[in-house]
């Protein structure tokens, strides 16, 4: 009898345990890349390219973008939404990498400054090879 006693006591606390409701949501804005990298493959020294980033706020609070950082001149952020996304709205950062100058693999990360409760970065690489004479 005992042991039977002891058997349902486990089995309650056990239910009770992994029973719980999983993780609250986390609150505020959330960016949820598409894809936060991008590779461009091999590129002739000189070429300027470009990608477009797509994002959504899984957030339930609007996001608000203040600024788009990047490493070097050689990059540069051309477009990103300047009004709140949004809780479920989407949004797009188009970036473009002038390789003029720049031999070899390339990483170039992009951090964007926002509400964001996560880490907003993104990043993208590239093999830049010389240039063939002409």
């Amino acid at each position: 009898m005992k042991k039977l006693l002891m058997i349902v006591v486990l089995l309650v606390s056990a239910s009770a345990v992994f029973g719980q409701a999983g993780v609250p949501k986390q609150s505020g804005p959330v960016m949820t890349w598409d894809k936060s990298t991008h590779d461009f493959g091999n590129i002739v020294q000189g070429d300027v390219v470009e990608h477009t980033f797509k994002f959504t706020n899984s957030g339930n609070e609007p996001l608000i973008i203040t600024n788009v950082q990047v490493s070097c001149g050689c990059t540069t952020p051309k477009g990103w939404p300047r009004d709140p996304v949004m809780p479920g709205g989407t949004g797009e950062l188009t970036v473009a990498f002038n390789s003029t100058g720049k031999m070899g693999a390339q990483t170039k990360p992009v951090i964007i400054i926002s509400n964001a409760v996560n880490d907003t970065k993104i990043v993208f690489n590239t093999v830049v090879l010389d240039k063939k004479p002409q």
